[in-house]
This record gives C-alpha cells, sequence and structure tokens, in this order.
C-alpha cells in the first residue's frame, strides 16, 4: 500500500507540473490559451481586456488566473481563460465554440474596433499570438465592417515541448444588426525540428534592429568616442601643461611682481572651486539617485544579455524593479557621503529626499496616467493591490536601505579632503562671454551626447511603442558605454572653459551640461509621436508623454551624475598638482 501510495504522490507532482510553467505536457494533456488584451494597432500601449469587446467564452469551465509578478500587472497583463477545449497533440476540426447575437450595442462596439483597427494579444503556453478583430471594405462609397469569425491554430511541437503558434483568423462575416455570429474554432498539431530554447527567434526582427543602418551608427558613436578622447587629451593637456609652467613661472616671482603682472585662470579660484554647491541637499540626492539609476540600467542591460530576458512576459521590469530596490545602499551611500562633505547637517531629511525622490516623481505620473486609464477602462490601469504593493516596497525596502547606505556613507567617506583650502568670503565672478555663461554651457552640452544615442533612440522608441521586440542589448550596452565616455569627456571640456573664466559654479553646471542630453532625447520624442506614431487623443498622449518625461528624467539624472562625476575627479586631480600658496 506504501508503494501505491508513493506513486499517487508522484502522478500528482508529475500532473501539476506538467503546465505552462513547466512547458511540458503528456499526449492529451490541457493546453491553456489565454486571452490577453484587444487595443488599436497603432499604439501597442493602449490595451484593453479582451472581453471589454463583446466576445463570447468557450464552454470548457472557467479557469483562474492571478497575477504572479509586481511587473504583469504594472503592464496591464490581464489574462482571462478562453474557454477552447485544446488537448496535446489532439487535432481539432473546425467546431464552433460559442454564438452571440448582434444588438446595436455589440454592433457599435465592434464597428468601432474594426475601424481603428483592433488587434488582440493571446498567450499559448506563454507564447504570444496575435490576431485582428475585422476588416473594412469600401463598398461602392460605403464602408462596410467585417468581423473574422473562425481561429484556426497551427501549433508546432518538440517532444513534449511546444515551440511554435501560429494562428489565421478566416470565414469573415458581415456586421449587421440582429444577426447571429457563431464563433468557431480549428486546432492542428505539427512536429517541429524548432528548438525549444530558439522558439522566441520568430517574434525577433533581425532585419530591423540589425540593419545597416544600426551597425553604421555604434560605428560612427566609436569613431566619436575616439575624436572626443584624443581631442580632450590633445587640447586640454597641452593647455594644462601651459597653464602650470605659466603658473610655475609666477610662483618664481615675489610678491610686488605677482601683484602687478596679469594673472588670470583657473588657478586664481582654488579659494572657491570646493565651495559646497547651492542647494546642497537637493545636488546630493540627485547624484545619490543618479549613481543607483546608472548601477541599475547597467545591471538590467548585462542580465539581459546573459538571460534573455525578452522571452519571458514581464520578466524584465520585474528586474529593474528588483535591481532598484536591492541598490538602494547605493543611493544612500554616495548621496549621504557628498552631503556630509558638503558640511550638510540635515541628514534625515536629505535621505527621506534621495530615497523618495524617484519612485515618487514615478508613482506620481502613473498614477496620474492609471486616473485617465481608469476612465478609459483600458487594461493598463494599475489595481489597488498593486499600488499597495509598490508602496510598501518604497517604505519597508527602499527606505531602509538607503538609511543603511547613508549612514555607511557620512562615517566612510563624509570627511571634506580637498586639495584646496576653501576661503571665508567667495570671490566675486567677473564678467565673462556670452558663451562662457552656465547657461549657455547647460543648453549646449547634451548635444554631442544625444548625436551619440540619437539612432539607438530611433530603435527603443519603436520597440517600446510599436509591435518590436528589443532584443540587441549588447548593442545597447555599446551604446551605453559611448554614452557614458562621450558625457565625461564633454562636460571636463564645459568645466575647464568655465573655470578658466574664474567661474568657480561648476558642480551645478557639470551636472546640468551632462543631464541636458534628455532635453534632447524629450524633444525628439515629439518629433517620434507626430511623425512616426499614429496616436491620438487624451489617453494616448497623456500615456506618450508622461512615460517618455519619466524615461527623460531618469536619462537625464543618469548622465548628470556621470558628467558631474568625471568632472569632479578632473578638478581634483588639476588642483592638487598645482601647488597653492
Amino acid at each position: 500500500m506504501s508503494s501505491v501510495y508513493i506513486l499517487l504522490v508522484i502522478c500528482v507532482i508529475v500532473g501539476v507540473n506538467s503546465d505552462e510553467h513547466t512547458h511540458i505536457y503528456e499526449d492529451g494533456e490541457e493546453v491553456v490559451l489565454w486571452m490577453n488584451t484587444v487595443g488599436p494597432y497603432h499604439n501597442r500601449q493602449e490595451t484593453y481586456a479582451y472581453f471589454s469587446l463583446p466576445f463570447c467564452v468557450g464552454t470548457k469551465e472557467s479557469i483562474g488566473h492571478y497575477h504572479e509578478t509586481l511587473s504583469e500587472a504594472l503592464q496591464g497583463v490581464e489574462l482571462e481563460f478562453s474557454g477552447l477545449d485544446i488537448e496535446f497533440k489532439a487535432d481539432i476540426s473546425s467546431a464552433p465554440y460559442c454564438e452571440i447575437q448582434l444588438t446595436e450595442e455589440k454592433q457599435k462596439a465592434f464597428t468601432y474596433a474594426v475601424k481603428n483597427h483592433y488587434w488582440y494579444q493571446m498567450y499559448l503556453d506563454d507564447l504570444p499570438v496575435w490576431g485582428i478583430v475585422g476588416e473594412m471594405e469600401d463598398d461602392e462609397g460605403t464602408p462596410t465592417y467585417y468581423i473574422w469569425t473562425h481561429k484556426k491554430f497551427d501549433i508546432g511541437y518538440n517532444g513534449k515541448q511546444i515551440v511554435d503558434v501560429n494562428l489565421t483568423s478566416e470565414n469573415k462575416v458581415r456586421l449587421k444588426l440582429d444577426a447571429k455570429i457563431p464563433f468557431t474554432y480549428e486546432v492542428n498539431w505539427k512536429k517541429s525540428s524548432i528548438k525549444f530554447e530558439d522558439r522566441f527567434d520568430k517574434y525577433l526582427d533581425p532585419n530591423f534592429f540589425q540593419h545597416r543602418i544600426h551597425w553604421f551608427s555604434i560605428f560612427n558613436s566609436f569613431m566619436m568616442v575616439i575624436f572626443l578622447v584624443g581631442l580632450v587629451s590633445m587640447i586640454l593637456m597641452r593647455t594644462l601643461r601651459k597653464d602650470y609652467a605659466r603658473y610655475s613661472k609666477d610662483e618664481e616671482l615675489d610678491d610686488m611682481e605677482r601683484d602687478l603682472g596679469d594673472e588670470y585662470g583657473w588657478k586664481q579660484v582654488h579659494g572657491d572651486v570646493f565651495r559646497p554647491a547651492s542647494h546642497a541637499m537637493l545636488f546630493s540626492a540627485l547624484v545619490g539617485a543618479g549613481y543607483q539609476v546608472t548601477v541599475v540600467v547597467l545591471s538590467v542591460i548585462i542580465f539581459a544579455i546573459l538571460g534573455e530576458l525578452y522571452t519571458e512576459r514581464g520578466s524584465l521590469l520585474s528586474t529593474a524593479i528588483f535591481v532598484y530596490a536591492a541598490t538602494s545602499p547605493v543611493n544612500g551611500y554616495f548621496g549621504g557621503s557628498l552631503y556630509a562633505r558638503m558640511g550638510g547637517k540635515i541628514w534625515i531629511r536629505q535621505m527621506l529626499l534621495s530615497a523618495f525622490m524617484l519612485p515618487a516623481l514615478v508613482c506620481g505620473t502613473a498614477f496620474f496616467i492609471n486616473f485617465i486609464a481608469i476612465y478609459y477602462h483600458a487594461s493598463r490601469a494599475i489595481p489597488f493591490g498593486t499600488m499597495v504593493a509598490v508602496t510598501c516596497i518604497c517604505i519597508f525596502v527602499i527606505l531602509p536601505l538607503t538609511l543603511v547606505g547613508t549612514v555607511l556613507g557620512r562615517n566612510l567617506a563624509g570627511q571634506p579632503d580637498f586639495p584646496c583650502r576653501i576661503n571665508a568670503v567667495p570671490r566675486p565672478i567677473p564678467e565673462k562671454k556670452w558663451f562662457m555663461e552656465p547657461a549657455v554651457i547647460v543648453v549646449l552640452g547634451g548635444v554631442l551626447p544625444f548625436g551619440s544615442i540619437f539612432i539607438e533612440m530611433y530603435f527603443i522608441f519603436t520597440s517600446f511603442w510599436a509591435y518590436k521586440i528589443y532584443y540587441v542589448y549588447g548593442f545597447m550596452l555599446l551604446v551605453f558605454i559611448i554614452l557614458m565616455i562621450v558625457t565625461v569627456c564633454v562636460t571636463i571640456v564645459c568645466t575647464y572653459f568655465l573655470l578658466n573664466a574664474e567661474d568657480y559654479r561648476w558642480q551645478w553646471t557639470s551636472f546640468l551640461a551632462a543631464a541636458s542630453t534628455s532635453g534632447y532625447v524629450y524633444m525628439y520624442s515629439f518629433y517620434y509621436f507626430f511623425f512616426k506614431t499614429k496616436m491620438y487623443g487624451l489617453f494616448q498622449t497623456a500615456f506618450y508623454f508622461g512615460y517618455m518625461a519619466l524615461f527623460s528624467l531618469a536619462l537625464g539624472i543618469m548622465c548628470g551624475t556621470v558628467g558631474y562625476v568625471g568632472t569632479s575627479v578632473f578638478v581634483r586631480k588639476i588642483y592638487s598638482t598645482v601647488k597653492i600658496d
């Protein structure tokens, strides 16, 4: 009896594990077809629940589905059972599964969907399947609307695993009031040679992402890096060598000769160059958040390269959320230590600002868009439980870890160690030419960094706002490294010119000059919206520009931090080399 009991337990375990989670099926075992969303083809981000249209459900008993990850809920993945009876390797000839009577309300709903080119998405064994609701024909100047009523599934299998799914929509039926419309389906199983690991390749578009233009843009950006690094090395090193020679000559003069001489240049502001930045609390919070965002972006790109995260539904966003929460000590350490070195005393307020600034902006924008999504009954509306979960992550994970990082940063790296003594009274800033003003430097500072990522932005935008799956994360890693190098080079040059004009306000200038890249990206998003998309209406416009603003903000904080850190190393280096009286 014990042997029989153990055998039954094993059978139960096998039966439980053989499903869409393990992707292993036995002959005749149920294969679940989940209906996800429906929405206009021209905006893949505007989605509604599949059954928000008056489609009918199959006869099979319903199966409940819950959000398995936080990212599924945030992305509006609403899986509902189709009711279709599909079994592994069991062919089904054309069979009806439900019927609807076209009332006036249902006719209007389907007509609107067909007129706006609505597509729907389904999942079978975690493989996405797309189909079109219907089509419109011009009958002697009068538009006639039709709906597809037959779903033909061609499913490929390799051993006990599903490796391919294709949907063919057939049987076009005209939308006429009070008509009875039967819906049918058909399933054909075919043996396939596709390996399970390669089953997602059909959804990728190498002709688009690996186009010669993409390769050329990477090469062009790489050449820009070489040019800029060479330019910075050659011009700055030669110029600095002359500066060092001039300052050494000045040191040999006595006080009377030095006073009569024409002293100028970056050495003259040595007593003010390490003066704390204005609004030190906000500045240190931005830098701390920038360190964290940089680590998150780099980590997610590496994870995407190693783990092919694009093949799993919502895995990229889940990874980003986890890494962001886990790297909160990075934010606290660098932000807290910088604030302490600048003489900041209200460290708890700085820590709270650093921890909640970016999440508050993201959540605030997302919740604003969420109200519009709720009004439109879109699937992108975030459930209340998910809002609570995000709030709990911020309070019980991000805040304590940021606190730990802040305490460590203040104690380990919070002591000022500047190579120059800071004067008690700030030196007056002399007048200079208009192109040396910090505002002009900030505006021009982002031009070259934006030029290095311009083409990549087009591919990223297309993958997010159109039906493309971004998978060339190796390209993204190269562009990320190029962007960092170009940003550092540009901000170093800008800062040198600023200091040489005896203007010591370099902290905010270097940060904002690098961060202005995001302004150009946001302006490019306007061009993309009006000329590359066919979005319209309040919901689509708010959704697009709201999330593009968040993307640009994160990019700006990241670039600003990288520019400031690189410039800080440069400034410390040149002032530690010169003998200061």
